[in-house]
């Protein structure tokens, strides 16, 4: 059976919250909602505080994996395949995806991808077409949408994921659930 999940990090924009009761109420549908787990938060933060991971790679990647990684692991158990949602166009590190991929970081699960060869002028347009609720932030620069701290509009010329994470390089632009081997710093929808 089918299953929807949404990873709240506990630190997202309003509007993403906003749009995902409005997802909720258009299709009709029971949305799975993930959080980090509380004592791994705490002890993050008392470690690097609130917001270490501007201070390094490290620990960035350590704080999505506790935000991020470990809250998707535990949606994707007994899972026999999830569905994404990304595309070549949005970053380097996803230039070399497949449609159809087995996902060892998470237990060899076939992993999706059917929106791969869309670009973002198509996406948009079947947005509007079909009326998909939106974040409201895409309307004021930001194509990619993460946590709060870690996203900013782009500047024009900048590519789509110019605001993510805009102080690391490029080849750095991934949080840990799209990977295909697991950060060393690292501890859609899903099918059952």
């Amino acid at each position: 059976m089918p299953r929807i999940f949404f990873l709240d990090t506990g630190r997202l924009h309003q509007e993403t919250y906003d749009v995902l009761q409005q997802l909720r109420r258009h299709y009709g549908v029971a949305i799975e909602v993930y959080c980090p787990a509380a004592e791994a938060v705490e002890a993050l933060v008392r470690r690097d505080g609130p917001n270490g991971f501007y201070e390094g790679l490290d620990q960035r990647r350590a704080c999505c994996a506790v935000r991020k990684v470990e809250p998707l692991r535990r949606a994707l158990r007994g899972a026999d395949a999830w569905i994404t949602g990304l595309r070549r166009d949005q970053a380097p590190t996803r230039r070399d995806l497949r449609t159809f991929e087995l996902d060892a970081v998470h237990g060899g699960l076939l992993k999706i991808n059917p929106l791969l060869d869309w670009e973002h002028p198509r996406t948009l347009a079947y947005v509007r077409h079909h009326g998909v609720p939106v974040n409201a932030l895409h309307d004021q620069g930001f194509p990619s949408i993460g946590c709060a701290p870690c996203t900013r509009p782009v500047q024009p010329g900048e590519d789509l994921r110019a605001g993510r994470w805009w102080w690391e390089q490029p080849e750095h632009k991934e949080c840990g659930l799209h990977v295909k081997r697991p950060v060393a710093t690292a501890t859609g929808g899903a099918f059952r």
